[in-house]
């Protein structure tokens, strides 16, 4: 599906021309199927919202930095695989995130959160926090569900052809998951056939495109690389710039 190269930084300033919907502040969710590119896309987007900042504080006649006024030096990202109480978890764990994240910020207060031990099945004794920063992204599986829709400022749906999604997720995770993981994506399937997330999306992102920057004037063009799984982002050879648009309506 043919799709449009877009800057961060460009979505980033469409963000913060947005209004705040929970509380003070500017929720993303960045939503998708496992290995589609979510985590990839929300770091870089986060780090768009940092070069503005500094751009803006550079400028003397430019806005006010909204991520220096809080004291960030970029948005907080909360990961929804840090709240899941295990594989078992993977829709039922949002009550924790009400509590722990969103309640406070929606009072503007900051949130906390403990993260998830994969390995050692429990939750750590160390709270993260969530400051009410003038954006938050929330990133993972079920982000943009239709409980959170009338307070997000943003919903991103990041998306990729099925076999590169599961040689992405092995890859990274290794082939022991894959009894666990086969029934997390059966539910992936289930619940997007019902939730309409797609359809409510603001953006739809091709996580399986690597679009090029410009070469500069004088550079020769080098031979195409085919890139390893792991590292088909969505997100192209220039991690500060581009990804690519899906043909799709906005939501608002």
């Amino acid at each position: 599906m043919a799709g449009v190269v877009e800057a961060y930084a460009d979505l980033a300033r469409r963000i913060l021309d947005r209004p705040a919907r929970l509380g003070r502040t500017r929720l993303v969710a960045i939503d998708g199927p496992s290995g589609a590119g979510k985590t990839v896309f929300a770091e870089r987007l986060a780090e768009a919202f940092t070069a503005i900042g500094r751009a803006r504080a550079s400028n003397a006649a430019g806005r006010a930095e909204p991520f220096a006024v809080a004291g960030l030096d970029r948005p907080p990202i909360v990961h929804t695989d840090d709240l899941l109480d295990g594989w078992a978890d993977q829709f039922t764990f949002w009550h924790r995130l009400e509590e722990w994240v969103l309640a406070p910020l929606r009072a503007g207060r900051t949130g906390h959160y403990r993260s998830y031990d994969w390995d050692r099945r429990r939750f750590g004794a160390d709270w993260t926090p969530v400051p009410p920063a003038p954006v938050v992204l929330l990133e993972g599986f079920t982000a943009a569900r239709a409980i959170i829709r009338p307070e997000l400022t943003f919903a991103v749906f990041v998306t990729a052809p099925d076999r590169l999604r599961l040689d992405r997720a092995l890859i990274r995770d290794g082939a022991a998951i894959r009894p666990c993981l086969d029934r997390w994506r059966r539910a992936e399937r289930d619940h997007l056939a019902v939730d309409d997330t797609v359809g409510t999306a603001d953006l739809l992102v091709d996580g399986a495109a690597t679009p090029a920057p410009e070469p500069a004037a004088e550079a020769a063009p080098e031979p195409a690389a085919t890139p390893a799984p792991e590292a088909v982002t969505g997100s192209g050879t220039d991690p500060a710039r581009f990804y690519v648009r899906l043909p799709g309506p906005p939501r608002r």
